[in-house]
């Protein structure tokens, strides 16, 4: 998805001069893979080869695959913030692993409530495995995620240990805020943005943080990284909000008009209702319906292809393009206030440039 804006295309593009941001991803995913895949076999049949799955390792017959694992944006965070903290990519690598196993157990569990069947252009845990392995295994990838951790055994292992487990609860605030606003016929931008703060902005906030506390950092330097975590990841969501309406299935791995088939309100939703306007009132009328409707599966794609339409119309789609773009901002100004080398400053301006111009 790409919000649009030719600031942040031409400072992506200076920074790609000076950072490869592929490179930064798979250095997260090469460095911390091995430690993952580790972690993974610690579990007990059958939850061992689920896991793997899941992770993209093997395919559902259990033949090795080389599935999407993701974008490992969270992995490669984690690395760059140690090297923020002067320290090397490699003190972060417990770090990574950790919210790397986080996010995955957040994912398991949010397919099996979304009812989502495809993740990464292909069918879900739940739906290959069953509900059960999708809940067991969602739960023993965030045990394991304070096992790494804890077992470093120092300080520094403790304060990291403490700032995963406050941004998992948020996350699952987050997530409980999501689900219940589903069954909302009006929520309010506030609360929208509270919500995708807590589900997205708190863990990747964590990710940037956790490597430089292993790495020695005090509480003042975390904090900043946090604060362009955060805001990171308010952009992050709002790009994803993006494509869960009008994103390519193709890239995005999911159904046409996702977020409309389960009653989501996002924020382009959120920003369409509150704009007021024809367009606005149309669509309040038409959402307070499906809010009733016990099967949305009947749709057909031209309804769907209305509400979008209608959220377009009513200005949501452009204000969440132009919110990416002041959450990236709010990001990377934060960066000014932690004492750094400017190659990592440059690492993490090319992060959250691709963040906010991507496709899926």
């Amino acid at each position: 998805m790409n919000p649009g804006n030719p600031a942040v295309e031409n400072a992506r593009a200076g920074n790609a001069e000076r950072t490869d941001v592929i490179a930064l991803l798979e250095r997260g995913r090469e460095l911390s893979t091995p430690v993952l895949r580790a972690a993974v076999d610690r579990l007990a049949p059958p939850m061992d080869t689920v896991a793997a799955y899941h992770f993209g390792w093997i395919d559902a017959e259990g033949r090795p695959s080389a599935g999407d694992g993701g974008k490992a944006v969270r992995p490669a965070l984690a690395l760059i913030s140690a090297e923020a903290a002067g320290a090397a990519a490699e003190v972060g690598i417990p770090g990574a692993v950790a919210v790397e196993l986080v996010h995955n157990f957040s994912l398991l569990h949010d397919d099996l409530m979304d009812g989502d069947e495809q993740r990464r252009h292909r069918d879900t845990v739940w739906k290959v495995h069953g509900p059960a392995q999708a809940i067991l295994v969602g739960d023993a990838l965030f045990a394991l995620a304070n096992e790494i951790l804890l077992e470093i055994g120092t300080v520094e292992a403790g304060r990291a240990t403490r700032r995963l487990t406050t941004a998992t609860r948020k996350l699952i605030d987050g997530q409980a805020q999501d689900i219940s606003y589903e069954h909302r016929e009006r929520v309010s931008v506030a609360e929208c943005l509270e919500m995708e703060g807590n589900k997205t902005g708190a863990l990747l906030a964590c990710a940037v943080s956790i490597g430089a506390v292993l790495g020695g950092a005090d509480d003042r330097t975390a904090d900043k990284l946090e604060e362009y975590g955060y805001h990171l990841g308010l952009a992050f969501q709002a790009v994803d909000d993006l494509l869960g309406i009008w994103g390519d299935p193709e890239s995005t791995g999911k159904q046409t008009w996702s977020d409309l088939r389960q009653r989501k309100k996002s924020l382009p939703v959120v920003a369409a209702l509150a704009a007021g306007g024809p367009a606005s009132e149309r669509l309040g009328e038409l959402l307070a319906a499906d809010a009733k409707s016990s099967d949305l599966d009947s749709f057909s794609e031209e309804e769907f292809a209305a509400r979008a339409a209608l959220i377009e119309e009513a200005g949501g789609r452009r204000w969440t393009e132009e919110e990416a773009r002041r959450q990236h901002a709010i990001a990377v100004a934060a960066l000014d206030e932690v004492q750094m080398e400017q190659k990592v400053r440059d690492q993490l301006v090319a992060l959250a440039d691709f963040v906010v111009v991507r496709k899926r």
